[in-house]
């Protein structure tokens, strides 16, 4: 899961930025209507937090762009402004949910669930690789019906792999994948990555290997 968050807030957005790495989705930030359409540009996203006050316009102008260009993708308002015609507003705009600062980060994250619901990653099937399965949706990994707990980045990391499991992924698409605004993955470390990955996949029965092809990048193979 890819998150876009629109917001000038550095210290709203360091706080939102851990509680959504720590739940474990990816997270893009930017502070302005011209920095999010770029990267709505860039890549895909399953779900944009919007603020309104932005330091180039008005949230709304690039809501209803949102709208036009990408019509099934979630947004959910995160704004000061609170009155029931402002909600009404940003609802009648094209907003999936209306958020009003301040919130608790237990709602944000239940809000931001709700609308993960609904997209269409939460359509997509488990994925497999010998006893391990991944469910995008949640991203949860399990062997053999066990929770295997990890940070962020490596369930981030698990969930790529296991998209193209049986095949080898790049290394730079893997960095280019893992990496955030203001936040990129240096070769250095994805291989740290990789290896404490492994190191927690190792001592379990998950009949597959993560294997390390020299030069180009990283497959996670199922046993036979």
């Amino acid at each position: 899961m890819r998150l876009l968050l629109v917001e000038d807030s550095a210290r709203l957005v360091e706080l939102l930025s851990e509680t959504v790495r720590e739940a474990g989705w990816r997270l893009d930030a930017v502070s302005t209507i011209a920095d999010a359409t770029l990267s709505l540009g860039m890549r895909e996203h399953d779900l944009v937090l919007l603020d309104l006050g932005l330091p180039d316009g008005n949230g709304l102008d690039l809501l209803r762009r949102i709208r036009q260009d990408h019509k099934d993708l979630p947004v959910i308002l995160i704004t000061a402004r609170g009155s029931v015609e402002e909600r009404i507003e940003g609802l009648d705009a094209g907003a999936d949910d209306y958020l009003v600062k301040p919130f608790h980060h237990r709602e944000f994250l239940a809000r931001c669930r709700a609308m993960l619901r609904r997209s269409p990653v939460a359509l997509q099937p488990i994925l497999e690789a010998g006893a391990l399965r991944f469910n995008p949706a949640t991203a949860e990994l399990t062997c053999d019906g066990q929770i295997v707990p990890l940070p962020p980045r490596e369930r981030a990391l698990m969930e790529l792999l296991m998209r193209d499991a049986g095949r080898v992924v790049q290394k730079r698409r893997l960095e280019q994948a893992l990496s955030g605004f203001g936040e990129e993955m240096t070769p250095n470390a994805l291989e740290l990555a990789v290896s404490r990955l492994r190191k927690k996949l190792t001592p379990l029965h998950t009949r597959a290997n993560l294997v390390t092809v020299r030069g180009v990048g990283y497959m996670l193979q199922a046993l036979v």
